[in-house]
């Protein structure tokens, strides 16, 4: 086994020579406290940085058990340490050294979200941290000098910051496990007590921008207004570490969500959509929990779409085109809502978020004048307001629905909350009035029943990987960019896709998913759900030989939405 001094000597040794000389250094170090693993070996200063592994035994670094006795509280504590080394790097890494990515030590950045992911492991045995570097060059010629201030005296700084337990805040610690797995049991809770959603009073909904997810700060101009349930969907529940809790709960069945434009409709809805993952301390949603099968449904314009069953929807269209496996190269929003609804349900989904803004009027509502005008047997769309309590007698589909431009929803909800001032308020009593005092005279079109949901068996020819001379290439382009093989994937329309690094999974996923279940017997949701079973035994490196710290889990509902757009996909249905 080689030592920290061998690495040493090889360094000064290609000081200076040609930057592929950096490639001796691969291999595995012993230090005098932990083991550091150079994996992967950069070819050039401006390529993707070189991976390093370091591990540290618990008998040095002596995380209790305690903090990572069960699942929920492992990912937490891995999240947590994730979040230390980075601040670490922050703390102790000053500056470039050199061409390209010089002198950059980097970790998976964590957001809002306490994700799964492979940045970091810790067990009974060892913690293990996966981590990139830069290897330092003037030009393509080796720093061997900045090189050893890296690995020799920052590397160490950082993991002394991050990995041994003297050295961490333990109250803040011990706060951000106990708080994820009191949301992973809120979450599990919900069922039980007939509830799709609950939101904690006081917590703090609205975020700073569009494009930082950090709750709002008060200040001259903007005014935080805590969460507060109604006392009639208020409820309670006992958690192991927060103890009690009383917020709103959110009941099945058909909930609309009403009130004037920017009092916090949309902003309930998206922390709903949110909150089918846990949130760090503070965060402001961090008991806020949704069903962790919810989906949020849009239009989608120009989506591709394969061999999807919208009957329950849209029927009779011009031509005789068929809709019970609709597919079309460029969809409207309509057809596209359709499909994702069904697409949603096809998965498993026992929840819809839908928000009205981002929705295909024609879609949602045919009002009685229309209705007049234009016959039904002229028109191939039933709207939605006609299904939505068809699925939820027919499948158990809940739907939580943002409305404030039609009444006619008053007559199939379960549930009406009226946002005033970012207030919720329970106005179902006054609906019921509304509706004895003003009855609508629209025909209902929905028929009897939703219709059937069918599964689809994605055929192998679909996920083709090669570009050119490589058989597989995958890459990232930003959280809603997906580059497969030659197809360019859009996940604009995935609004619960929150991580980078889940949408680099997803590539590999697929690529797993297409060698092994992908052309067989399994329907898409059969094959999505054994691939799952696996990801939580074996983990996220079943998906890749080398040792990636750059994966973050997603959900199934992701995975299998991406595969719905690939215009590559092929599939035939069955009942």
């Amino acid at each position: 086994m080689r030592t920290e001094h061998d690495l040493q000597a090889i360094l000064r040794r290609i000081d200076g020579r040609g930057y592929k000389a950096y490639k001796d250094i691969q291999g595995s170090y012993r230090f005098s406290r932990y083991m550091l693993h150079i994996d992967h070996v950069q070819g050039d200063p401006f390529a993707a940085p070189s991976r390093l592994r370091i591990q540290i035994s618990q008998t040095t670094s002596q995380f209790p058990e305690s903090l990572f006795r069960s699942p929920s509280r492992k990912i937490a504590l891995e999240d947590y340490v994730t979040r230390l080394f980075h601040r670490a790097i922050e703390t102790v890494v000053k500056g470039h050294r050199g061409s390209g990515k010089s002198g950059r030590i980097q970790i998976d950045h964590c957001g809002q979200e306490i994700l799964d992911r492979t940045a970091v492991f810790i067990t009974q045995q060892q913690v293990e941290v996966r981590c990139t570097a830069g290897l330092p060059a003037a030009g393509r010629r080796v720093l061997s000098r900045e090189a050893e201030a890296m690995l020799f005296r920052e590397l160490p700084e950082i993991i002394t910051r991050s990995l041994l337990y003297t050295n961490v805040d333990t109250t803040a610690v011990q706060k951000h496990v106990e708080v994820a797995e009191d949301q992973h049991i809120l979450r599990e809770s919900l069922k039980t007590q007939h509830l799709v959603a609950f939101l904690a009073n006081g917590s703090v909904l609205p975020r700073r921008s569009g494009v930082d997810d950090r709750p709002l700060r008060e200040s001259s101009t903007e005014q935080v207004v805590p969460f507060q349930s109604p006392p009639s969907l208020e409820v309670e529940f006992t958690l192991p570490n927060r103890g009690s809790v009383r917020g709103m709960g959110i009941p099945e069945g058909i909930t609309l969500i009403v009130g004037g434009g920017f009092h916090g409709k949309s902003t309930l809805l998206s922390t709903l959509e949110c909150g089918v993952y846990p949130h760090i301390p503070e965060d402001g949603r961090e008991y806020v929990a949704t069903l962790p099968d919810a989906c949020k449904i849009r239009a989608e314009d120009g989506r591709r779409i394969e061999g999807v069953n919208i009957t329950p929807f849209i029927t009779n269209l011009p031509f005789g085109k068929d809709t019970a496996q609709f597919c079309t190269e460029n969809a409207s929003g309509s057809t596209s809502q359709a499909a994702n609804i069904m697409e949603a349900v096809e998965m498993g989904s026992t929840l819809l978020l839908i928000d009205e803004d981002t929705s295909a009027t024609n879609f949602m509502i045919r009002d009685e004048r229309m209705q007049e005008l234009v016959a039904k047997d002229k028109e191939p769309i039933t709207p939605f307001v006609d299904k939505v309590r068809q699925l939820y007698q027919d499948y158990g589909v809940s739907t939580v629905l943002v409305m404030g431009g039609s009444g006619d929803y008053f007559d199939v909800a379960d549930t009406v909350i009226m946002m005033d001032s970012y207030t919720p308020h329970d106005v179902t009593t006054r609906v019921r009035d509304i509706i004895r005092q003003h009855e609508t005279r629209r025909r209902k079109e929905g028929g009897t029943h939703f219709g059937d949901i069918v599964g689809r068996t994605p055929q192998a020819s679909s996920f083709d990987a090669s570009r050119g001379k490589r058989e597989v290439k995958i890459d990232v382009k930003g959280l809603h960019t997906l580059l497969y093989g030659t197809t360019s994937l859009d996940f604009s329309g995935l609004e619960q896709l929150v991580d980078i690094s889940q949408t680099r999974a997803i590539g590999d996923i697929i690529l797993y998913y297409s060698r092994k279940y992908a052309g067989r017997e399994y329907s898409l949701r059969q094959g999505l759900e054994q691939l799952f079973a696996e990801l939580e035994s074996r983990g996220l490196d079943m998906l890749s030989p080398r040792k990636l710290g750059n994966y973050a889990v997603p959900r199934l509902f992701e995975v299998a939405a991406a595969i719905n757009r690939m215009r590559t996909l092929k599939c035939r249905g069955r009942k």
